[in-house]
Order: C-alpha cells, then sequence, then structure tokens
C-alpha cells in the first residue's frame, strides 16, 4: 500500500521511524481515524477537527492539518480504493529528540504519517449484535484527547476477547463512561441516553452524527450520566464508532440485554445512519 510520511508519497514498508521519535518512547503524538464509504471519506472536517483539537490539547506544533486531508482523499486514489470501503489513519508525534520528558527545545518537527487500509466488515456485528463486558475505569482522565496511548484500551479488549466478548465498557466511579474504541449509549424507556461530552471520554464523530440523527428525526435522548447497575434495566445497549458504525451490544456481562437481540431503536438508528453514509 502507498503511505503518506513526512510529506511524501511511498510504499509502506520503506517508512522508517527513527527509535529517537517521541511517539515510540514516549507515546507523545496524537491520532484520528477516518472511514470512507465507495472512495468517499465520512466527516472529514469532523475528524479533521478533532485532531486539530487534540494537537491543540498536547501542544505539539503541527499547523498542516489541512494538507493531511488532501493526503488522505489522495492515498484512496493512488491504493486504487475508489469504489471500495478504506479506513484512514492519520498519525503525528510530537518529532525525533534526545529522549528527555520535557519537551524538545528547541522545538523538532512533527512526524507525521497517514495510512489506508481496506475497511473492516462488521455487517455481522451490526446486525446480530456483540457481548461486552464492564471494566473498572484504570486509565488517565483525559480521554478527550485521541492520544496513541492505548494500552489501557488494549488490556481491557484483550479481557473482553479472553471473556468472549468483543468490547470493554469503562466504569468510572460507579458511572458508564466510553468504550475502549466506542462510544455507549443505553436505552432506558425508549430514551437514548449517553454520557455528556468531558475530560473523561472522546467526543466521537459517529456519536455526534447519531445523536444529530435523533434531533432529526423525534429520537428521544439526553447526554445523561448512568452506573453500571443501571444497565440491567436497558432495553437496548449500542456502542458507535468509525469502525464499529452502530452496533448493538446484545449481552452484558454474560448476561442478555433486553430481549438479548438488536432492539427496534437500534435498527431505526441504523438504517437512518446506512442511508446517510451511503447517500
Amino acid at each position: 500500500m502507498i503511505a503518506y510520511f513526512n510529506g511524501s508519497f511511498l510504499r509502506k514498508e520503506e517508512i522508517s521511524i527513527s527509535p529517537d521519535d517521541r511517539g515510540f518512547l514516549f507515546s507523545d503524538g496524537v491520532y484520528e481515524v477516518v472511514r470512507a464509504y465507495g472512495g468517499k471519506p465520512f466527516k472529514m472536517a469532523e475528524h479533521m477537527d478533532r485532531l486539530a483539537r487534540s494537537l491543540r490539547e498536547t501542544r505539539i506544533d503541527f499547523p498542516g492539518v489541512a494538507e493531511l486531508a488532501v493526503a488522505g482523499a489522495k492515498l484512496i486514489a493512488r491504493n486504487g480504493l475508489e469504489t471500495a470501503d478504506s479506513i484512514l489513519y492519520f498519525q503525528i508525534t510530537r518529532g525525533v529528540a534526545p529522549r528527555k520528558h520535557a519537551f524538545p527545545d528547541p522545538p523538532v518537527p512533527a512526524t507525521v504519517m497517514v495510512l489506508i487500509s481496506p475497511a473492516p466488515s462488521s455487517v455481522e456485528m451490526r446486525e446480530k449484535g456483540v457481548a461486552a463486558i464492564l471494566v473498572p475505569e484504570f486509565r488517565w482522565s483525559r480521554c478527550d484527547i485521541k492520544a496513541i496511548g492505548l494500552l489501557g484500551s488494549v488490556l481491557a479488549v484483550q479481557q473482553a476477547k479472553e471473556k468472549g466478548a468483543e468490547e470493554a465498557l469503562f466504569v468510572r466511579d460507579g458511572v458508564v463512561t466510553e468504550g475502549t474504541h466506542t462510544n455507549v449509549l443505553a436505552v432506558f424507556g425508549g430514551n437514548i441516553l449517553t454520557h455528556p461530552l468531558g475530560n473523561f471520554i472522546l467526543p466521537g464523530v459517529t456519536r455526534g452524527v447519531v445523536l444529530d440523527i435523533c434531533r432529526k428525526t423525534g429520537i428521544a435522548y439526553k447526554e445523561q450520566a448512568f452506573r453500571g447497575e443501571e444497565l440491567n434495566r436497558a432495553s437496548e445497549i449500542m456502542i458507535t464508532g468509525t469502525n464499529k458504525e452502530i452496533t448493538p451490544i446484545v449481552r452484558l456481562d454474560g448476561r442478555p440485554v433486553g430481549t438479548g437481540a438488536p432492539g427496534p431503536v437500534t435498527r431505526r438508528l441504523q438504517a437512518a445512519y446506512s442511508e446517510l453514509v451511503r447517500g
């Protein structure tokens, strides 16, 4: 596959990352993931806005976010994916410098990379639903930054896999916040609840699209926190994300959610989302 690295297009296997890169040494970097449907990136502007925000919050100096959107579009064509679904991965680190915790002084150029791959199919998961588990939150408190330091999420996902589940949902002080790489929505009495934005959850682009669908179609929702034990009475639970789109959770900690099958609110949102991205 052709990739983009520090201003050049080259084959992915030709990319060479310095062992002194702060992304490698400290996870000192941010990233973004964009899905393209039929060769067309979905919500690219929103993703680039979030990438720019992550850069500001981490004080990584890289003014060329708009150029990365163009590079991503070019990668679709250069890799012959104009009619296919694909995933664009953007990563920016603070750059190459001697291993010292403080920011490099004087500053060094950021390391910039964009990768592309065919999008994995999630049709079966969306149709049948998946299992999830609740896990105590043990990550840092700036989950609103899309940082590349994802060890906490990696460990939680592995715990879920070993229990036969697809996703782990974090619980902080009794409150459900988000999944390892998804946002969480639950249906109580026909109303959707989802954790409000703040430093404990990532401001998901797909989450935002779903809430916009709710506003336009009259589905009741509130950005309101709920506790882990309250999920026992939720009629539906769903996770949202660039890769997962809108995926129903049909089992939680080994127990069925609602009827144990995707519910009507989830199906309605899935249909509206599919119409939007394919329109």
